[in-house]
């Protein structure tokens, strides 16, 4: 039986280096998305570069009803899913009481609810399968509270956190589980968050999302707990550890200024 792994957030950055990455190694994908049109053209391109089996289906995340919708079909269907890699993710920047609430939900909806849903579906399918891989995206600002991206920082610790203990949970029924923590990367996320991005340009330390999917790919192969992609951004893991939480919060607070539209 062909088994699948099942990318979310899979028509750029991250999640479609991801799912490059696996069709190079000759992996049978799913991809979800929102955009209809960028996964079938994705799928298409993918399936005459390493002639693997591409499925894909346009699903908005941050709605409970398509999303219970698309896990019936899974649940309904005779796809074995041996690997989940929840990509899909959203960002916000500025006063948490000035952000438009709509777009706080979804972001609680996508990067949470969403994520958590997916893992409590699909990983009792890999339990009673006898295994299978969950890789879930945080980023390194989990390790921090997040000033002015307040939401955005909670939600990917909530990641962090439930991933390390999930990966305790699911150990004896043969589901591994780990979560990546990638620093600045080069993808759509400035924008849509409507982040300044040019002095990390600058700074040469953003990566592409090639070089972090790669990186993860190696690692999932080693059962890596945590994936912390780039020296630099492993010390921005470390360092909150090294001074007091007043100090974290302040300094990530003044850095996350000055990347927020004034």
């Amino acid at each position: 039986m062909t088994r699948y792994a099942l990318i979310t957030g899979a028509s750029s950055g991250i999640g479609l280096a991801m799912a490059e990455a696996l069709a190079r190694r000759g992996r049978s994908l799913i991809l979800v998305a929102r955009q209809r049109d960028q996964l079938e053209s994705i799928a298409i391109e993918l399936t005459q570069r390493f002639d693997v089996e591409v499925l894909f289906r346009a699903c908005d995340l941050g709605e409970p009803l398509r999303l219970s919708g698309f896990l019936l079909e899974l649940e309904e269907g005779d796809r074995q899913i041996d690997l989940l890699v929840n990509c899909a993710g959203i960002g916000t920047c500025g006063p948490f009481l000035a952000q438009d609430w709509m777009t706080e939900q979804d972001l609680i909806e996508v990067n949470i609810l969403a994520l958590t849903r997916l893992c409590h579906a699909v990983g009792n399918s890999m339990a009673l399968q006898g295994g299978g891989q969950i890789l879930n995206v945080a980023s390194v600002a989990a390790y921090s509270p997040g000033p002015w991206m307040s939401t955005y920082h909670a939600s990917k610790a909530y990641v962090l956190h439930f991933s390390e203990a999930l990966r305790v949970e699911l150990k004896q029924s043969g589901v591994k589980v780990s979560v990546l923590c990638p620093g600045p990367t080069r993808t759509a996320f400035f924008r849509t968050a409507q982040l300044n991005s040019e002095k990390i340009e600058k700074s040469g330390s953003m990566m592409s999302p090639e070089e972090v999917a790669l990186h993860a790919v190696r690692a999932l192969d080693k059962n890596r707990a945590i994936i912390i992609p780039g020296r630099r951004n492993r010390w921005r893991a470390f360092l909150p550890r090294l001074g007091s939480r007043w100090l974290n919060r302040t300094i990530v607070g003044m850095v996350n200024k000055t990347y927020c539209p004034r």
